[in-house]
């Protein structure tokens, strides 16, 4: 639902697909209509209508929404096409898309003369012409009934194909991991060419990591349809992205914190201030400080951890070893039965001999978190056996069979400190093995479930369960740029069809005053249903990939209690934390605090920061989240010379904004994304 501000904003004023028609219940009611965003952008949307002719009477037709982009340029289809189209008031130009599109061929011989032919009047049968499908758009534009142009506001739901947000998991999680670590390594080299002009922007090498990317999210790669040998070699391609974003990294890390000492650089890439657990690798330390608030560190197998407070928005702060009393624990652990209490500064928590969750109770906000005689962190195994495509579908009737995830083989707490508690526990289900570290923070509300899975299983689902006890009939969903609400009950066949939706870092349920947010690191299937708040994790399909997600698979999944709704609990900005870890480097910067770029409010994402392709200024990209007109202040380091708007594409939209030394005010709508070119005076 992004996507039209997304393209007007690129400079594409028309969108043309087909597989919406695929709808496996609902006839999507328009094939020419005006597609409105989130933020009130609207495009306008053709959808292709071709398929054969449907005689009357003809029953197999009944029902059948589906039409094709591989059309054979025939009379049938040609008189099919116009029959399916919906909308002969408004419009009576069509587009039909002709030739073998899967795996390539295009038109041939026998299709270009029936088309020759065809551009000839036929009884009953609509002349057909060549054009190119922005041809075909002018047109539209010219002659259709505007009056009566609908509008469909907000996503638009494939009511099918909803395996694609799971398969081939590994191959979604370096997707996600490439996105932000490019992001990242554009940071870092336009921090370090600013601030010492000998460190050349590297711009070749990241337009390749970028458009190799991009290769990647082809379909069918990314959706996770694509035959075994494909993986094979994403696999090498996303290590190549990571390898060249660890070098420009390490190497602009390594200038940056020049003094080399005991002292450690932590830098903070998002674009908010924040308080977050930091990994310091090898340190005897027994506390951090950052000149003003004293840090207790913690000794774990993965290295030294501290809680750091006030981390500068894509900037960076300098801690140094300090003395200081050793901290007590705030976490207290007693056995229950086979299970375990677990006494935490926000929660008293129930754990049975399974790991799952019997009890959440919120002491803050004095209520249980879940529903009556149900349990958290339930991982449960669904028979996948969808009616046709595999890799792509996941049908209704999955839920059917299902059994719980047990096997519990070894349960033990392995950490409890200062900073925080971890419950470590290790499944075996048929030979798949799952291990999970629950991390509990003393000073973060967030609970994080930390998972391994050697997956054996083939045509199977695994999916984990929270079940929620929030009064909402609707959940928020994340996707790029803002978020959407669907609802929760399945009154009309559309609500039922959304057994299955697509989200991205985070959901969330919440009644007026209360509310809990599932995030994740590289997960993008969801289902509320009942509010039940559920994650799907692995779905292993076997075609066209007889193995597909038979591997290994490291992801962490989180679950975030929260006083209010999602947007009073900083949800956003705590998913954000989960999926860019703050990373500590040896070493001293030159100054204790760097604070680059920020905005001062919190509903506002302040997102890219990079070179300008034509190596004019910075490109800083932010975006409104919580549909909330916004006078936001964006602030610089450095002193800013000028300041521009553009599109997505660099160009420059609008006359040059107000600067006042180093801070720029701008309002920004809900929902928009804003993209300005900053020339500081350096």
């Amino acid at each position: 639902a992004a996507l039209p501000q997304i393209l007007q904003k690129s400079g594409i004023p028309y969108f043309m697909t087909t597989k919406i028609g695929w709808n496996e219940f609902n006839r999507f009611p328009h094939d020419t209509f005006l597609w409105k965003g989130i933020d009130g952008t609207e495009v306008l949307t053709h959808l292709i209508s071709t398929r054969n002719y449907q005689k009357p009477g003809d029953l197999k037709m009944v029902g059948n929404h589906s039409t094709t982009y591989n059309g054979l340029q025939n009379a049938s289809q040609l008189m099919g096409t116009w029959q399916r189209y919906q909308d002969k008031d408004v419009s009576t130009e069509v587009l039909t898309c002709y030739g073998y599109g899967d795996g390539g061929g295009g038109p041939t011989e026998e299709m270009l003369e029936q088309s020759r032919r065809l551009e000839h009047s036929i009884v009953e049968c609509p002349a057909a012409r060549q054009t190119g499908v922005k041809e075909f758009f002018h047109i539209l534009e010219d002659k259709m009934d505007k009056k009566r142009l609908a509008v469909w506001d907000g996503e638009l739901y494939l009511e099918f194909h909803r395996g694609t947000y799971t398969s081939m998991a590994q191959n979604k999680k370096y997707n996600r991991k490439a996105e932000f670590k490019n992001g990242e390594t554009e940071l870092y080299a336009a921090m370090a060419s600013l601030l010492d002009q000998k460190y050349l922007y590297p711009q070749e090498q990241l337009e390749h990591s970028w458009k190799l990317l991009l290769l990647n999210q082809f379909h069918d790669i990314l959706p996770g349809s694509s035959i075994h040998e494909v993986y094979e070699q994403t696999k090498k391609e996303y290590a190549e992205i990571a390898e060249t974003s660890a070098k420009l990294i390490g190497e602009r890390m390594e200038a940056l914190c020049g003094t080399k000492d005991e002292s450690v650089t932590v830098w903070n890439t998002l674009g908010h201030r924040r308080n977050d657990v930091v990994v310091l690798g090898e340190t005897a330390a027994e506390a951090m400080t950052d000149g003003t608030t004293v840090y207790p560190v913690q000794q774990t197998k993965d290295g030294a951890i501290v809680y750091a407070e006030n981390l500068p928005s894509k900037g960076y702060q300098v801690l140094r070893p300090t003395s200081g009393a050793a901290a007590e624990t705030p976490f207290a652990v007693t056995e229950a039965g086979e299970g375990y209490t677990l006494e935490t500064p926000f929660y008293t928590i129930q754990i049975d001999a399974n790991g799952e969750f019997t009890s959440l109770f919120d002491k803050e906000n004095d209520r249980e978190v879940l529903q009556s005689g149900t349990t958290g962190n339930e991982l449960r195994i669904y028979e996948d056996k969808p009616l046709q495509y595999s890799a792509w579908n996941l049908d209704i009737f999955h839920t059917e069979k299902s059994w719980k995830v047990e096997g519990v083989r070894r349960m033990e707490w392995t950490e409890n400190g200062p900073v925080r508690a971890t419950l470590e526990i290790e499944r075996e289900v048929m030979d798949t093995v799952i291990r999970q570290q629950i991390h509990f923070y003393a000073k973060d509300r967030r609970i994080d479930f930390e998972t391994y899975v050697d997956w054996k299983f083939a045509e199977h689902v695994l999916k984990v369960h929270f079940p929620v006890d929030v009064h909402s009939d609707e959940a928020t969903f994340d996707i790029q740029f803002g978020n959407v609400t669907r609802k929760l009950h399945t009154n009309t066949s559309w609500d039922q069809a959304r057994f299955e939706v697509c989200g991205h870092k985070w959901a969330d349920i919440s009644e007026g005053s209360y509310g809990v947010s599932l995030m994740n690191d590289c997960k993008y299937g969801y289902s509320m249903k009942n509010r039940v708040m559920t994650q799907t994790l692995i779905k292993s399909g076997t075609e066209p990939n007889l193995t597909a997600d038979q591997e290994e698979h490291f992801f962490t999944y989180s679950l975030y209690p929260h006083a209010g709704t999602w947007r009073e609990a900083g949800t956003e900005q705590e998913a954000l934390n989960l999926n860019v870890p703050a990373k500590a480097v040896a070493g001293a910067a030159e100054k204790d605090r760097m604070e680059f770029l920020s905005v001062d409010k919190r509903d506002v994402v302040l997102e890219t920061v990079k070179k300008a392709e034509d190596g004019d200024g910075v490109i800083v990209r932010l975006y409104e989240v919580e549909n909330a007109r916004t006078k936001v202040t964006l602030h610089c380091a450095e002193a800013i010379a000028s300041a521009e708007e553009t599109d997505l594409l660099e160009n420059p939209i609008e006359d040059a904004l107000d600067v006042k030394e180093n801070e720029i005010e701008l309002t920004i709508k809900p929902y928009e994304i804003r993209t300005i070119r900053i020339r500081t005076a350096k």
